[in-house]
């Protein structure tokens, strides 16, 4: 049964693999769903307004499909995490040249150096960021993938328990159980995180 379930979320490396047929919408769609939020936390803690943080994510995505052809994921290169966080940086500073009033119709007039300076500029800590983002972001996608697989009651006791803070005993009223189920609950759902969080750790990188 497990593994039925697993088949149904691929890995990272599958779904870029996916992602070179431009017209494999449910796969650009899984890529938006898991990297979109990811990016535009990134862009507005890197100092940039609502709006132009959804020109990063928008324009990033754009640009991670025009790559995608030509991509080759071999982790012993580097990592797709550092990837997508250089199509990011690249986005941000585009910003940045709007801001200036800089033409931004042609890249080649700004070398790497520049660009990343230009980024730099704006968030020093750009790659501390995009770290504490990823590590948001993993969490998150292993939360929401563990919840469909869960019973729905069960996942609804951990909720109570543990997210609102409700006191075990008013859980357990609340759902006529015993409170021995409440902190069985608690140890499933966690268990069921955190073995998705290390999955997602080993393909996400």
């Amino acid at each position: 049964m497990a593994e039925s379930a697993d088949e149904l979320i691929p890995t990272r490396a599958t779904l870029i693999q996916r992602l070179k047929n431009w017209q494999d919408q449910s796969s650009w769609q899984d890529f938006f769903d898991t990297y979109w939020n990811l990016i535009y936390g990134v862009a507005l803690k890197g100092g940039l307004t609502r709006a132009e943080a959804e020109d990063v994510v928008q324009e990033t995505l754009i640009s991670v499909a025009k790559h995608m052809p030509a991509f080759k994921y071999d982790p012993a290169i580097g990592s797709f995490k550092g990837w997508l966080l250089n199509m990011t940086r690249w986005r941000i500073a585009d910003q940045l040249r709007k801001r200036k009033h800089l033409s931004v119709s042609d890249e080649s007039d700004m070398d790497d150096m520049k660009i990343d300076k230009a980024a730099e500029s704006l968030a020093p800590d750009l790659e501390k960021m995009w770290d504490v983002e990823w590590e948001n972001n993993l969490l998150n996608s292993a939360i929401a993938n563990a919840r469909r697989r869960l019973d729905p009651a069960q996942y609804q006791i951990f909720d109570f328990y543990v997210n609102k803070q409700w006191p075990p005993e008013k859980v357990a009223g609340t759902f006529s159980i015993p409170i021995g189920q409440v902190y069985l609950a608690k140890h499933r759902v966690t268990e069921a995180i955190r073995q998705e969080v290390e999955r997602l750790r080993k393909e996400m990188i």
